[in-house]
């Protein structure tokens, strides 16, 4: 089947979620890595926490409430000048270096973001990195009221582009949602940024596991859920390749 349309997730996909730790360290010297370890971490659980208990609140919440439990489980004090700036920094994540060119060469495709990440969240992202000008779709998941990997997050997909699961190439570098994605139906990609080699070097060389380490461990390695991506590869820069030879 011929692929009409390739749709990305956004938060560790095109966008590095790791490069809010110039801001969390700036503003807690000392502090920066585990804060956005932790953040992130609970960031991800409360999504499908409130998915579970029916009890839905868009991802900016999600965000703020995440960091406001990192806070105070490290019981660091701040302000509210503060506590603003570190969330701005959701609206000005870094891309990864090869999303742009990896986006133009694919733009004969429909190009799509489908996020957790809240309508005012993602739009502001999207503008601020100029992914706006290559993208056909920023689609949020707040139109279902529900975040993936809930199967009704990935039928918006369809609903906004028109294009049937068989013909859309899912791409993700959370094996969570990238698994959440072949098992509704999609085509996926995932994109392994991290080695089960590279994570056995790191803890060999170290005596000591680093917050980093851990989310790594946690949230960089491929899920034994019973479905595996039809595609891995290990950057964005590897995707106009696969999608010509699935063409």
């Amino acid at each position: 089947m011929t692929i009409k349309a390739i749709v990305f997730d956004a938060y560790g996909t095109l966008y590095d979620v790791q490069s809010v730790a110039e801001i969390t360290e700036d503003a807690f010297p000392g502090y920066g890595d585990i804060i956005t370890q932790v953040w992130r971490i609970k960031q991800l659980e409360y999504s499908w926490l409130r998915t579970l208990m029916r009890r839905y609140q868009d991802f900016a919440t999600a965000t703020r409430d995440s960091l406001a439990y990192t806070l105070r489980c490290l019981g660091l004090q701040y302000d509210e000048a503060t506590f603003g700036r570190i969330i701005d920094k959701y609206q000005h994540l870094a891309l990864y270096p090869d999303a742009v060119a990896a986006l133009e060469a694919m733009k004969d495709k429909k190009l799509a973001i489908l996020s957790n990440g809240s309508p005012d969240m993602l739009n502001a992202l999207v503008r601020n990195s100029g992914l706006d000008r290559l993208l056909d779709a920023t689609i949020s998941v707040d139109a279902h009221k529900v975040f993936k990997p809930a199967p009704e997050a990935y039928t918006l997909i369809e609903e906004v582009l028109n294009v049937p699961p068989a013909e859309v190439l899912f791409i993700s570098s959370n094996p969570w949602d990238a698994c959440g994605a072949k098992a509704f139906g999609l085509n996926v990609a995932w994109i392994e940024r991290v080695t089960p080699e590279a994570m056995a070097l790191v803890c060999v060389e170290s005596e000591t596991v680093a917050p980093l380490t851990m989310f790594k461990a946690l949230r960089t390695q491929m899920d034994e859920l019973g479905v595996v991506p039809d595609h891995r590869i290990h950057g964005l820069s590897e995707l106009p390749a696969l999608v010509s030879a699935r063409s």
